[in-house]
């Protein structure tokens, strides 16, 4: 029994990490659709051959091999990769080589489940003699998912600027789609317009992100949005906003959330999800926050070797951080000249907000920190409701709903928690229509309120 585990720890450890894509084909999963094939894009343009797995075919086979209470993207993305597997052995037969493969499946330090994704699907892609060779490629919050190991390493401070670049262009397209699908002067138009969109942005990753030409890239989402802009139609009137926070996979991943934004806005909304971004500048914010602490706390004790390790790591991540704020700031100027996207969310105010209204703290960590306060931002910026979306028991989508949901009751603004576990609720849609009539309700008192705000302003 002894010797089984030794060897099952060493399988992890020699499986699980960041290995050289060279000559391979990197699988990535599909979380956010635009998001996932822009950052494909933006390896190709490396000469690294990124290919995304289809998603959610493969969730009976992901179920089989889970017990139920894992964590559900964990269910669906162990799907993807059994079946793309299974159908790449019956397509090459003998040739099939799991070698040639590395599996992209990422991790994050803390008490959430996400950072066991990748060492229980190791077990059970080692429970399958042929899939024992398969490598899983793993980024870290812990070092801001540095690519060191994965690529040359003159090119990997390169590519990471360029796929941070890819992500904040992946998080505008999706605020175009969602800005422009519930004006569309016909129904689908936007829809087709963003497959489009994404295919050309795909392009531009490939053709410039190698290149690093930003303002080339740029110079293509310009057109992508003027484009978006004349499917709306001028004669609608704005419908009430409603903003989304919650773990990222499940309100990224359209297939596990059953579309609730489609859904959303069926029944009158028009909706901003939290961005990609956010996230990554999180776990950067988070690393420059946590060095700074263990900086303070050893210069207090007088630990000089190690006040120096951590001084080196909070220039690091600090010259990170500032790097991915500008860059995101550049892009999201550029775009506001041509239409009217909603901002993101700057990390450093987010953890303000928290403190102001003693609600949480940084020092907790996971995705609660961002949700809650994201939430009150969606409060002071006037939004007409909010929606919670995760998977079914995430502690801190869980954690997100018993602190925001008392404060939110007292401001009357409508709030909705939508959990997910594959099943389909019966009640899940006339709770959305509810929760979508006190929306405009709160929208109309607004309005209500801002007129007479502005009577009494001219009287006087």
């Amino acid at each position: 029994m002894e010797a089984k585990n030794t060897q099952t720890f060493r399988s992890l450890s020699d499986n699980v990490g960041q290995f050289s894509l060279k000559g391979k084909t990197f699988l990535i999963p599909e979380m956010n659709r635009i998001g996932s094939h822009l950052i494909a894009g933006t390896f190709k343009g490396f000469g690294i051959n990124a290919q995304i797995m289809d998603t959610y075919k493969g969730l009976d086979l992901g179920k089989e091999f889970t017990s139920g209470k894992e964590c559900y993207p964990c269910q669906v993305t162990l799907g993807d990769i059994l079946l793309f597997m299974k159908k790449e052995k019956e397509r090459l037969g003998d040739g099939f080589d799991p070698e040639k493969y590395v599996y992209f499946m990422p991790e994050a330090s803390g008490p959430c489940r996400f950072g066991m994704y990748n060492k229980y699907q190791r077990i059970v892609l080692d429970s399958f003699p042929e899939l024992k060779k398969l490598k899983i490629g793993s980024l870290t919050t812990e070092n801001s998912y540095s690519l060191e190991g994965m690529i040359d390493k003159g090119e990997t401070r390169n590519l990471r600027k360029v796929a941070f670049f890819s992500v904040v262009v992946a998080d505008i397209l999706d605020r175009l789609l969602w800005r422009v699908r519930p004006y569309e002067k016909k129904p689908g138009l936007a829809d087709a317009f963003i497959e489009k969109a994404m295919e050309t942005m795909c392009r531009a990753f490939e053709t410039y992100g190698g290149k690093r030409a930003f303002d080339k890239i740029l110079d293509e989402l310009e057109g992508v949005i003027e484009e978006g802009k004349s499917i709306i139609d001028p004669t609608i009137p704005r419908k009430p906003m409603i903003g989304m926070v919650g773990e990222i996979y499940l309100r990224t991943h359209t297939a596990s959330n059953q579309d609730v934004i489609r859904l959303l806005e069926q029944y009158g909304a028009e909706v901003v999800n939290a961005s990609i971004a956010e996230w990554v500048n999180f776990t950067t914010y988070e690393n420059k926050r946590n060095a700074m602490l263990a900086l303070r706390l050893n210069l207090k004790q007088f630990r000089l070797k190690k006040v120096r390790r951590y001084f080196k790591q909070l220039l690091s991540h600090g010259i990170d951080l500032f790097y991915q704020q500008y860059r995101q700031k550049q892009i999201y100027r550029r775009v506001e000249t041509l239409i009217d996207l909603p901002g993101d969310h700057q990390v450093a105010h987010l953890e303000e907000v928290l403190k102001e209204k003693d609600l949480f703290s940084f020092d907790v960590g996971t995705e609660a920190c961002l949700s809650i306060a994201g939430i009150m931002e969606y409060i002071r910026e006037g939004y007409n409701g909010v929606v919670n979306v995760y998977p079914f028991t995430c502690m801190p989508s869980t954690m997100t709903s018993a602190v925001v949901k008392p404060i939110l009751t007292r401001a009357k603004v409508p709030y909705l928690d939508t959990p997910y576990d594959g099943s389909y609720q019966p009640g899940r849609e006339a709770a959305i229509r509810t929760f979508m009539y006190q929306a405009e309700q709160h929208q109309k008192r607004k309005g209500r309120k801002e007129k007479e705000t502005y009577d009494n302003k001219n009287a006087h």
